[in-house]
């Protein structure tokens, strides 16, 4: 019966975030809360809710200040002179723009929002796309793989970070072992620009832009802002690279090392008060709205976990699976993360269906934090979903169908999340054998 319990709230739960009558936020509160009182766990529900937010309570942290760290590097212009230099070199060779293009959009995806990553790199390279004929599917195709490496897997990604939430795990532990995994999976992204740009520059050739032209382009993209700090460039690179580096040394909580880097950010490129508090208002309402979502994570995980309703499904679902694919989970984890999170959001997957898998796993041997990795390499795939915001914003901004949109991508998608579960295998992040 818990069993049951547990499948019919995972799946109320599935049925009003996809049908959009909740929000995420309320659905991960109302609904548990209403399954325990079904369940008669009312006595302990309190108890529950509060270990739910204690073990999410880190991660939300970490996304807070990652977000608002990474924010005020791109308000300061930290990437401008990138961007600049991509946008001269480029020129008119449909290659080098496929090129720029990944590189831009795999920087700029580190804030871990898709919705910025599509309006930078839309903003900045939709034009030139246009002004020499390459077929703009190729810009959203990039910058979609290029979020989904990015974005996907680190830490303060949406994806990832649910995953960290729902299972209460420690960042660092996660992350640095999939380090390898993102780095090949950038460069996958790379050559893919690579193979698009060549393909576009057998059909269309090198197109030469007016003499001048250029450089009036990219002062109108780039512009000039009051909060921009040209000056500043290299004092903040060193700052990025020290948070990034003593992440990677494990030197501090992934949360402290970021809310030390904003806070330095914030001193050394904003001094004034007022300013701070106006780049803070700027950002807070994203990072706010994602941390919420992470407190109610915990409060879903935390009934889920309380109640023992994980615990039957999970036990429910070994139980099922033949036990020749044991040793296989962490792989059969990521291949069906594809289809499940293209047809589920990632709220309904990685709070419903990811802490079943992961119990399920802990019966083999395999420690959460395999299945944490394992379930972001879908990543790709899930970012081709209608049900995906930003997604739809990507494709209205480059004046096209959402089924022509799959229809360019889904091979470039599938393949790259193969490559980065074969990335994740060969350097460990996952374990073939246990």
């Amino acid at each position: 019966m818990l069993a049951l319990l547990g499948l019919v709230m995972v799946v109320t739960f599935t049925y009003l975030i996809m049908s959009k009558r909740l929000s995420p936020i309320v659905a991960l509160t109302v609904v548990p809360i209403v399954f325990a009182l079904i369940g008669g766990f009312a006595p302990d529900l309190g108890k529950m809710m509060l270990d739910g937010l204690k073990m999410v309570a880190p991660s939300a942290a970490l996304l807070l200040f990652a977000i608002l760290f990474f924010g005020l590097m791109i308000d300061a212009g930290l990437f401008d002179p990138l961007i600049r230099k991509i946008l001269k070199r480029v020129n008119g060779d449909p290659i080098k723009i496929a090129i720029g293009t990944a590189l831009l959009s795999l920087l700029v995806a580190l804030d871990g929002d898709g919705t910025t990553t599509y309006m930078i790199t839309c903003a900045a390279m939709l034009p030139l796309y246009k002004r020499i004929g390459m077929n703009p599917m190729i810009l959203a195709t990039i910058s979609m793989l290029s979020l989904s490496i990015m974005s996907g897997m680190s830490p303060w990604g949406g994806p990832a970070t649910r995953a960290i939430a729902a299972l209460g795990l420690d960042a660092t532990e996660y992350f640095i072992p999939m380090l390898p995994t993102v780095i090949g999976g950038a460069a996958w992204v790379v050559f893919t620009a690579f193979l698009l740009g060549r393909a576009e520059r057998r059909r269309i050739g090198n197109v030469a832009l007016e003499s001048g032209g250029g450089n009036c382009y990219i002062k109108e993209i780039l512009g000039d802002n009051p909060h921009k700090r040209p000056r500043l460039a290299y004092v903040n690179l060193v700052l990025v690279i020290i948070v990034m580096s003593a992440l990677v040394m494990g030197l501090m909580h992934a949360a402290i090392l970021f809310m030390i880097g904003f806070v330095a950010a914030l001193m050394i490129n904003y001094p004034q008060l007022e300013v701070q508090k106006e780049r803070i208002l700027a950002h807070s309402g994203n990072a706010m709205t994602v941390v919420l979502l992470v407190f109610a994570a915990g409060i879903f995980a935390g009934i889920f976990s309380g109640t023992k309703m994980v615990d039957a499904l999970a036990q429910t679902l070994v139980d099922w699976i033949p036990e020749a694919w044991s040793h296989w989970f962490p792989l059969v984890v990521a291949l069906t993360s594809m289809p499940l999170t293209f047809v589920l959001s990632n709220d309904a997957y990685y709070f419903g269906v990811v802490p079943i898998l992961a119990n399920a796993a802990a019966a083999y041997g395999i420690d959460p934090v395999e299945i944490a990795r394992a379930s972001v390499l879908g990543q790709p795939v899930h970012l081709m979903s209608p049900l995906v915001a930003s997604t739809l914003l990507l494709v209205g901004m480059v004046d096209r169908d959402i089924g022509d949109f799959q229809k360019a991508t889904v091979k470039w998608a599938v393949l790259t999340s193969l490559v980065i579960t074969a990335l994740a295998l060969l350097t460990g992040a996952l374990s073939f054998f246990v």
